[in-house]
């Protein structure tokens, strides 16, 4: 596991940590049930602060591509896998209405391409934490 944070960048890098983590987790350089680093660790090898790695930790939790099992630590989880049939299945879904609505490839690329970026720009956010009965 290799990962970086350019504090230069003006990416965050708590999301520096999610993206590099969630690419190697996808490209399966992280394999399911690969043990992570706890957030002390990881936070110290890369010199920054805990709350940062455990942003990270929190969004890929909510992803489904890691799971806490408690003291057990943080592992790579299986439904990575089912996540990435899911977004293959959208987008044949998308692939099909491209084509219904008239579209040529190039204009429904630039249209996924658009949706990238506005969702890459876009924090995460974490469900909703329900509020305590008064």
């Amino acid at each position: 596991m290799i990962i970086t944070v350019d504090s230069l960048s003006h990416v965050p890098p708590y999301e520096q940590v999610r993206s590099a983590l969630a690419a190697q987790i996808n490209d399966r350089t992280l394999p399911v049930g690969t043990k992570l680093p706890t957030v002390r660790k990881l936070a110290t090898d890369l010199g920054v602060a805990p709350n940062t790695v455990a942003r990270a930790y929190r969004e890929l939790e909510t992803a489904g591509l890691i799971e806490t099992r408690g003291r057990g630590g943080t592992f790579v989880g299986a439904s990575g896998d089912q996540n990435r049939a899911r977004a293959q299945q959208a987008a044949a879904d998308y692939a099909k209405l491209a084509r219904k609505l008239g579209l040529d490839e190039a204009e429904a690329l630039s249209i996924i391409q658009a949706a990238l970026t506005a969702a890459a720009e876009a924090p995460l956010k974490a469900p909703p934490r329900p509020r305590p009965a008064l």
